[in-house]
């Protein structure tokens, strides 16, 4: 019931459970799996005031579980946690003629829980369509300046994000994203797009604060093998 009630919040998609005349479409599932996942990330920061970006690429991977439990008409429903090392942040774009470059990268433990959705291939080897979507939160563990050697930012607007660490180190978002899964007798494999949106800041982002808004966002691509434990 509880799992029930979480995907009803989530997603709002498996609203066809919520009442008795609707309950006999519901066909139990207990299919428990867990696995790895590894990928990359191409990641940017908003910043108020706006800073001139091109696109950061980072690894992302960690390990996955996912438990569907229920299936409405061809629908399968289930939820989706996993423990993730992700990298993130920017790269700016430099253009006052110094010939100066920089980038920061921030790691970032993530947990997102993920309300699971898959269409297609039910028992067996097959294809699947899945999607997932939920909250995420994340933690800083290191973050790394780079820049050039002949580094002079005396003139540039805004530069008080140079030198300047995160402020805040918790992290939380919405991450969604969708894919196929093809499963086989040695295990399932699933091929993902995800796009995560923060809706935090990790600079302080009060009026005497340098920035009203920094925060991630990022487009991810990854591939994750899962084997069942129960099915």
């Amino acid at each position: 019931m509880m799992k029930r009630l979480y995907i009803l919040i989530i997603t709002g998609l498996c609203l066809l459970g919520a009442s008795p005349a609707q309950a006999q479409l519901q066909d139990q599932r207990s299919n428990l799996s867990i696995g790895v996942n590894g990928g990359v990330n191409i990641s940017s920061v908003s910043f108020s005031p706006s800073i001139k970006e091109s696109k950061l690429i980072g690894p992302e991977f960690g390990v996955t579980i996912r438990y569907i439990g229920e299936k409405y008409f061809k629908m399968l429903c289930g939820i989706q946690g996993e423990i993730n090392f992700s990298q993130r942040g920017w790269k700016e774009n430099i253009d006052d003629g110094t010939g100066d470059t920089y980038h920061r990268t921030m790691s970032y433990i993530e947990i997102p829980l993920l309300a699971h959705l898959a269409f297609g291939k039910d028992k067996g080897n097959g294809v699947r369509f899945v999607l997932n979507l939920g909250p995420q939160i994340g933690y800083l563990i290191s973050e790394k300046e780079t820049m050039s050697a002949s580094w002079d930012p005396s003139g540039r607007t805004p530069n008080e994000q140079y030198g300047k660490m995160a402020d805040r180190k918790f992290d939380y978002g919405i991450i969604g994203g969708g894919g196929m899964e093809v499963r086989t007798g040695i295990g399932n494999f699933i091929l993902e797009a995800r796009y995560y949106y923060g809706l935090s800041d990790f600079y302080n982002n009060s009026k005497k604060d340098p920035f009203g808004r920094s925060g991630h966002s990022y487009i991810g691509a990854r591939l994750t093998y899962l084997f069942d434990l129960k099915k």
